[in-house]
């Protein structure tokens, strides 16, 4: 008691669940977010500039979250209130700029107290050089040379110099032809190298670029922007803590899911394919239980319920055991039950066997007897955008993620279906991470853009309460605070196999259930099938992965 007492007190990071709703068999619904700011805005006006930009001291400026800890306070850099630009092109300070040269003449460095400009020795260039190769023989021996070395560190010193000039180069230009991506790309490598000066600088003329009401890559730079603010600010770990936002009704949230389920079709193709590969693994089977690691809504199970109703022979009896937290409670307007009346209502409908077991806990946290295993039952497991919220090797001792799996493994399932985003975002350094998250997530906004006008009223709130929160984790946070730890399927593929599971292969009517998906989408989505396992992908890039092992 006091351990299920203890996880229904815990509550999970936001997730990425869009799924049906139950309420209605026609419509779809999806689970909880976090609301963001609903004052979240960014100047969509920019001007060239000129030699000199302000580099605000507050972080609160750049941000459309509130990236400030708990109690209000940020430790923050005390910048110069003005960038200047040398002849090279880097910037410097005021009080850099006001920096002189030793007086080399004086120095105590210049021991022999003769003049910079002329020769140290000689005025014969050669015969200079040729006292030294003396010295250096008598006092290194033949092979070592003092000159060859300098000449090394100087040419070595000129190239530093030479790409550094180059890399500012690039910036300005970026800036003033304002390519948000690039220039999103030179904030974070600044704050990287905690270069605090120039990434509060980049930071104020991406504020100037970015727009959460522009294009594709203005609307996702508003949301990267706020990640770099917060990260640099230190109050990543405590931003779901600090967001001082109203919290829209449970209502609203699904409606911004529903939106969003039906403007793309990467939850359609995972649900759509995992539903698939269960029905053909259970096509003979009297007794069907299904694991579902994070149940959200119920929603996915409609269709499998309805098809099983359709069965040749009569439906099986089926038992669905819903794994869920606090946080999805809200979404809802309640715990599980809501969703066990509800699917026992619809399994009622078409006269299908049914009962629901809740699990009211997080999915870290399950154990064998969370699971009521019964004999004669065939098995299904079902990870949906859940594995990469569980902490691996890299997080925890615990290691959740592969503790699962062999869990999952020791209970000889028939058919375990897994669908993820497919992004490297687990282990990877912030500045990588940064990238790939850049790359993804264009990819997203892309093809948001292509269904959904800039001018919908909701599309704005849709990307808000369900893409910009896990960008802001992705980038901001580390540690166990970082929730969102996506893998690419070949590191799936590495840990289910460890664990001991085999491929299962998805079969051609799952492909071409999903092919007839897309054909009610824009062309410039792509579905891949290798190795058993499909792909989802927005032009060039894939988006999401559903597999099937045994």
């Amino acid at each position: 008691m006091q351990r299920s007492q203890k996880r229904r007190s815990s509550s999970m990071s936001n997730r990425l669940y869009y799924q049906p709703p139950i309420q209605d068999v026609e419509s779809y619904c999806l689970p909880q977010f976090r609301s963001l700011d609903r004052e979240l805005c960014y100047s969509d006006s920019g001007r060239s500039h000129g030699a000199h930009f302000s580099a605000k001291n507050s972080f609160q400026l750049y941000s459309t979250l509130e990236s400030s800890s708990g109690n209000g306070s940020v430790n923050m850099y005390k910048s110069p209130s003005t960038v200047s630009f040398s002849p090279s092109g880097s910037p410097m300070s005021q009080q850099d700029s006001h920096s002189y040269l030793p007086d080399q003449h004086n120095s105590p460095e210049n021991t022999y107290g003769s003049p910079i400009s002329g020769s140290c020795v000689t005025d014969d260039m050669s015969d200079w050089k040729y006292k030294l190769k003396e010295l250096e023989s008598a006092m290194l021996g033949p092979d070592l040379s003092i000159l060859d070395n300098y000449e090394i560190a100087y040419q070595k010193g000129t190239r530093n110099s030479s790409n550094e000039t180059e890399s500012w180069g690039q910036i300005m230009e970026s800036i003033s032809i304002r390519d948000v991506k690039q220039v999103l790309i030179c904030c974070a490598k600044a704050v990287l190298d905690n270069d605090l000066l120039v990434a509060q600088w980049l930071m104020d003329e991406l504020r100037r670029m970015v727009s959460v009401s522009g294009e594709p890559i203005q609307r996702l730079g508003a949301y990267m922007l706020e990640g770099l603010v917060a990260r640099l600010a230190s109050s990543g770990s405590n931003i779901c803590k600090a967001l001082k936002c109203k919290e829209p009704a449970s209502s609203e949230l699904l409606s911004y899911m529903h939106i969003l389920y039906e403007l793309c079709p990467y939850f359609k193709f995972g649900y759509m394919s995992a539903n698939g590969a269960i029905a053909e693994a259970m096509k003979d089977e009297n007794r069907v239980h299904i694991i579902d690691f994070q149940v959200a809504q119920g929603g996915q199970w409609i269709t499998l319920i309805q098809a099983f109703a359709a069965r040749p022979g009569g439906p099986p009896h089926i038992r669905i055991t819903g794994i869920d937290d606090s946080m999805s409670a809200y979404a809802r307007g309640g715990g599980l039950s809501i969703v066990g009346k509800k699917l026992s209502k619809l399994a009622e409908t078409f006269k299908v066997p049914f009962e629901f077991n809740a699990v009211a806990i997080s999915g870290s946290e399950v154990q064998l007897e969370d699971l009521a295993i019964r004999p004669g039952e065939a098995l299904a497991v079902n990870f949906a955008f859940v594995l990469h919220h569980k902490a691996d090797e890299s997080v925890s001792t615990q290691n959740h993620r592969d503790r699962l799996l062999r869990l999952v493994k020791s209970l000889s399932p028939t058919v375990v279906t897994l669908v993820e985003q497919e992004s490297n975002t687990n282990t990877a350094a912030f500045y990588p991470r940064f990238v790939e998250t850049l790359n993804y997530y264009t990819a997203m906004f892309e093809s948001i853009d292509v269904t959904l006008s800039r001018e919908h009223k909701e599309r704005i709130n849709v990307e808000q309460h369900c893409l910009a929160r896990e960008v802001v984790n992705i980038i901001a946070c580390e540690g166990s605070e970082r929730v969102e730890r996506h893998e690419l399927l070949g590191k799936w593929k590495l840990r289910f196999k460890m664990a001991g599971f085999t491929p299962y292969p998805l079969s051609s009517l799952v492909n071409a259930t999903i092919k007839t998906l897309l054909e009610n989408y824009c062309k410039k989505y792509r579905l891949e099938e290798r190795d058993g396992a499909l792909y989802l992908g927005w032009m060039n890039r894939y988006l999401v992965t559903s597999s099937a092992w045994q």
